[in-house]
């Protein structure tokens, strides 16, 4: 009967070490996508990693009551499963903070193309005649037109 407890046990630890590479596979995506300008990808890797991140709730749950089921002397994990997913976890910290200052960095990159959009197409209307400062005022020809 313990055997079998250990091996459901195991199963969702090894479950939880493929969503938590699964998910560092999709934030690496995720950042790629960025500097692609690839709003599609984007997306698609964002609503994966959503998913993911309940996969991985539901598993940590699974866990944590597959433990409390165990018997007192039964390891709560494999240890190598465990250290794997020691690992797993440590480099999607890692991840997470390299694409947090990403995001962080595109936002900034984002407002200041719509800034410099936005003043660009200020230039365009005035240059078009809408609100053109040279045709508010009557007295100043526009050069732009003379011989």
């Amino acid at each position: 009967m313990l055997m079998a407890e250990t091996r459901i046990r195991i199963i969702p630890a090894g479950e939880h070490l493929e969503l938590l590479r699964a998910l560092s596979f999709e934030l690496e995506r995720a950042m790629e996508a960025i500097a692609r300008n690839d709003l599609q990808e984007l997306e698609d890797s964002i609503a994966i990693q959503q998913s993911l991140c309940l996969l991985l709730s539901n598993s940590s749950q699974k866990i944590a009551e597959g433990s409390g089921q165990l018997a007192e002397s039964t390891p709560l994990l494999d240890p190598e499963i465990k250290r794997q997913i020691g690992d797993a976890t440590g480099e999607l910290k890692k991840l997470n903070q390299r694409y947090s200052i990403l995001l962080k960095h595109s936002s900034q990159s984002a407002k200041m193309l719509a800034l410099l959009f936005s003043s660009y197409r200020g230039q365009i209307k005035e240059a078009s005649g809408q609100g053109s400062k040279d045709q508010s005022r009557p007295d100043r020809k526009d050069s732009r037109w003379e011989a």
